[in-house]
């Protein structure tokens, strides 16, 4: 693709990352037939080559309108035009780049700011996000059947074993799953400690700045980053392994810390090792499985399990396939899903600012992981889970809480 960037950008180092990826596309369209958006609506300009084409018109300097944004608003970010690229497009960060100019060049009426600055906000305002949590359930038998559905059941985590092992482990101190499903990470942290590794909780650190990030809060983003670095530091230098983060959707942004950074003197260096340093639960499952496999109780029943791969498990980290692996060694049985590259309509805060669409990419997500009469389905990122959680006919586990109930020698995981 040719291209003749504005001056405004042309020089400067989001600039040429763009004009590298745009020049990267050969316009194959093969991009259109995996990208969800498209599938529904059929127009080009929601599809990636639509808008890469977009992109490129906001960069050489042509005019953009709100119609430009609505475009880039309903990409849901999933990046399974990546994984289905032949040319190596990287269509997650020239969008970035897009939808930052957007937002600056084609500011969004102030109700709209306001109301994403609000979402935003309570969301990672822990105490806000965990007390309103709270009353919703305490009130949950009086609410409407469609609010009602939407708000999960608090459900035991567990105990959270004391850091005894040499070997260590961070976790990252998520805002939306500590509130949400803090099993989740407890599960993990119990499957470690019966190989010898202690899963430790950093409280200073905290939301991996993803939410930000993707809601025009990129400055509130960066703080958050480099909070959970200076948080980090101190137990890199003296025996942290590794940082693992059970959300995949936390993963994908913690492993991109070294490119968000890299021009940053006082950070970048320590960025790029958090980058390299950041594991995502199966990565770790996967290295100790010669350790982990002789735990494993084979005699406790199958069980049929529909896994959905959240796009950033299989196109944002490319750990496609692995998890399915771990779950087949575990004995369970997995049922068929029908187009499993397709995202599930979650995508962080999709659902609250695209619904129609996101319910609709739901509701053919969960009618082809129930197709196969699962006893329950499982996941690998809190976006998805309590996505498809509202609406799904069987439980809705993280599979690290599957391999916590199978293993030998420890608490099991809650039902």
């Amino acid at each position: 693709m040719q291209t003749a960037l504005a001056d405004f950008i042309r020089d400067t180092p989001d600039g040429r990352e763009a004009d590298t990826i745009l020049r990267s596309c050969v316009h194959c369209g093969f991009c259109t037939a995996t990208c969800p958006t498209y599938q529904l609506l059929g127009d080009e300009q929601d599809s990636p080559r639509g808008r890469i084409y977009l992109i490129k018109e906001v960069l050489e300097g042509n005019e953009v309108t709100g119609k430009t944004r609505t475009h880039l608003d309903r990409c849901l970010t999933c990046r399974s035009c990546e994984t289905t690229c032949p040319s190596g497009v990287q269509y997650g960060r020239l969008l970035d780049i897009g939808r930052q100019v957007v937002e600056k060049r084609a500011p969004r009426p102030l109700a709209m700011r306001a109301q994403r600055w609000l979402i935003r906000e309570g969301l990672l305002a822990r105490p806000l996000f965990g007390g309103a949590l709270a009353i919703g359930r305490a009130l949950k038998p009086l609410l409407p059947a469609g609010l009602r559905a939407r708000i999960p059941d608090a459900r035991p985590s567990g105990t959270w074993p004391p850091a005894r092992h040499p070997r260590k482990m961070l976790a990252l101190d998520s805002c939306v799953q500590g509130a949400l499903a803090p099993g989740i990470d407890a599960a993990l942290a119990r499957v470690l400690d019966r190989i010898g590794i202690s899963l430790v909780q950093v409280p200073a650190g905290g939301c991996c700045g993803a939410l930000p990030y993707h809601l025009s809060g990129e400055a509130r983003a960066v703080a958050l980053v480099k909070r959970n670095i200076d948080a980090w530091w101190p137990h890199i230098e003296r025996d942290a392994a590794a940082i693992v983060v059970t959300a995949s959707g936390c993963g994908v942004m913690v492993k991109d810390y070294g490119h968000l950074l890299r021009l940053d003197p006082d950070y970048a260096e320590k960025a790029k090792r958090i980058s390299d340093l950041a594991r995502d639960p199966v990565e770790v499952v996967g290295a100790e499985w010669p350790r982990i496999a002789p735990k494993i109780a084979m005699d406790v029943g199958s069980q049929k399990v529909a896994f959905h791969s959240p796009c950033s498990l299989q196109h944002g980290m490319k750990l496609k396939g692995r998890v399915e692996e771990i779950l087949h060694a575990l004995g369970l049985e997995l049922t068929p899903v029908a187009d499993p590259h397709l995202c599930c309509g979650s995508a962080g805060t999709y659902s609250i600012f695209q619904p129609e669409l996101s319910r609709e990419l739901k509701a053919n997500k969960l009618a082809a992981l129930e197709a196969g009469r699962p006893d329950l389905i499982a996941t690998a990122n809190i976006g998805c889970l309590a996505h498809l959680a509202d609406g799904a006919q069987r439980p809705v586990r993280h599979w690290i809480e599957l391999l916590d109930a199978r293993m030998l020698g420890g608490e099991r995981a809650p039902s």
